[in-house]
């Protein structure tokens, strides 16, 4: 998968370690790089923005749940990112 370059105009966020980490062993990656620049910006700036390790961890497994399950950014619907389910053949 190429990398996109990303248009952003304001500060980018480095990710963590812990997000990196996180977002592999869920397999969630490639479903993470898929997101537009800003919603990636955003949830990495959000959870880093939390000062208690409990909030940080609360916000990564709502990013994580939100990536996996599709059509939700911050508990807001998001159609483009939506899974689809194949259907078989009749």
């Amino acid at each position: 998968m190429a990398e996109k370059k990303s248009q952003l105009k304001r500060p980018r966020h480095a990710m963590p370690s812990f997000v990196n980490q996180a977002l592999e062993e869920r397999g969630l990656m490639d479903a993470y790089k898929e997101r537009p620049a800003y919603q990636q910006n955003d949830y990495i700036g959000w959870i880093n923005a939390a000062k208690r390790p409990e909030t940080k961890e609360k916000r990564l497994q709502q990013m994580l749940d939100e990536l996996e399950r599709g059509g939700v950014y911050m508990n807001m619907p998001h159609p483009p990112s939506r899974k689809t389910t194949k259907r078989a053949k009749k």
